[in-house]
């Protein structure tokens, strides 16, 4: 194992400027599990590389007539237990990189959850809100047939990332399908009900995050009742886990949009209050005692902060100020390797993202499962099975945390990690 000791050490020194890229965390954590583990170092190799990348370049013509072009990528990670499985994205900042990545991140998250799925991610750098709804399904559209040889429900199924939403899936799936020359809804996953799509889907992130953030609290010997909750972002992530914990009992005392937060010390009515999808940025025109900054936010003294919005906001300059007794990440990414650091001299346990916001990709699978077999789930059967599937999750992780004495992000590392090497011990190495 010295070779990866010694880039181990050299990814940590790389970590130690703040924030790192996605694929330096990526490396970084699979270090760190691996250093837990007894793992061939062969099959570590592989993991630190993706299996494909595809660049393709997607012209449009624009409403004006004019024709435009954009870049867009595909990055398939490991496919040793399943499908590829990730996201689409359409944000201007969409790099190869970012991709490589976040789709490491999603080869993780299906471990943890033991889903068998590989990761992969993609998307296009393109600002979204620059594109008419008829130029979004045009670029979807053209960017389907370029990438249409690497997807398919049994090779790559993408799903709804920033940018993205049901209606985007709806338009791949259909420019897939017309191509194959049959109607193939498995080929994505975040579609609308009305043509495949699972109930509960939209909602399954922020429901995760409740869960586990009620079997956290729960674990540290707290009452959920008794416990304040802060929660930056109010879109479909931090809506959904803030209403689900206040019908549990929580009191959620902040929330916050891209301009601001609001605070009562006394409990907010999650309710009242829309989420980005029901009404963009309405946080902040509510009627309550305090507003807030987003950065004021992360700091209250609350017994459970939620960042639900963004990655990397904490970090190594607030990471001190933060006085929450619990961290449970909602965001992918939301904290830096050096805020990292700090939490853990701190002794602030870090729930992460892999197995707090893992409800999107197994109700995907859920969906997935739906549409191969042409039979649909009740949306009470999609909740009820994605409660079970998170608790499985979360008394592995809690178990490896107990028995091993690590962070709990590195338990969760952990367990993906020996799910993973596993199986490429089991298939080997294609000659």
């Amino acid at each position: 194992m010295a070779s990866e000791s010694v880039a181990a050490d050299r990814d940590e020194s790389e970590a130690a400027s703040d924030p790192e890229s996605a694929v330096e965390t990526a490396r970084r954590q699979l270090y760190r599990a691996a250093a837990h583990l007894d793992i061939d170092p062969a099959i570590v190799e592989r993991l630190k590389h993706p299996t494909k990348v595809q660049e393709v370049t997607v012209p449009i013509e624009r409403d004006d007539g004019s024709v435009e072009v954009f870049t867009g990528y595909r990055a398939q990670h490991d496919s040793v237990r399943g499908p590829h499985k990730g996201g689409l994205r359409y944000h201007p900042e969409v790099t190869r990189d970012e991709c490589v990545g976040l789709g490491m991140w999603m080869t993780w998250k299906c471990a943890v959850m033991d889903i068998p799925f590989g990761g992969a991610k993609g998307g296009i750098a393109v600002d979204p809100k620059r594109l008419s709804p008829s130029e979004k399904e045009r670029l979807t559209r053209r960017f389907a047939e370029e990438i249409r040889d690497s997807i398919g429900p049994n090779r790559d199924i993408p799903a709804p990332d920033m940018g993205t939403d049901p209606q985007t899936m709806a338009w791949l799936m259909d420019a897939y399908s017309m191509q194959e020359g049959e109607t193939v809804p498995g080929v994505v996953t975040g579609k609308p009900p009305a043509v495949g799509g699972s109930y509960g889907r939209d909602e399954a992130p922020g429901r995760s995050v409740a869960i586990v953030t009620r079997e956290a609290v729960e674990y540290y010997e707290t009452d959920l009742s008794a416990t304040t909750v802060a929660i930056q972002g109010y879109g479909s992530v931090g809506a959904n886990a803030a209403r689900l914990l206040d019908d549990w009992g929580a009191t959620v005392v902040a929330v916050s949009d891209v301009n601001g937060a609001i605070y009562d010390p006394d409990g907010l009515d999650t309710h009242s209050i829309p989420s980005h999808d029901e009404e963009p940025e309405a946080v902040t025109r509510q009627s309550v005692p305090h507003t807030i900054t987003n950065d004021e936010l992360l700091e209250l003294d609350v017994d459970v902060l939620v960042p639900a919005a963004l990655g990397n906001v904490l970090t190594a300059e607030n990471a001190a100020d933060v006085r929450a007794d619990l961290v449970v990440e909602g965001a992918n990414g939301p904290t830096t390797s050096a805020a990292d650091e700090i939490f853990a001299d701190r002794s602030l346990p870090v729930i992460p993202d892999i197995l707090a916001n893992a409800g999107g990709v197994t109700v995907s699978y859920f969906e997935w499962l739906q549409d191969i077999n042409r039979r649909s789930w009740s949306r009470e059967r999609v909740n009820d099975e994605l409660e079970s599937e998170m608790l499985a999750a979360w008394r592995d992780v809690r178990d490896a945390f107990d028995e091993r004495d690590v962070r709990w992000r590195d338990a969760a590392y952990t367990v993906a990690l020996e799910r993973i090497a596993a199986a490429h011990e089991a298939r080997g190495l294609w000659p």
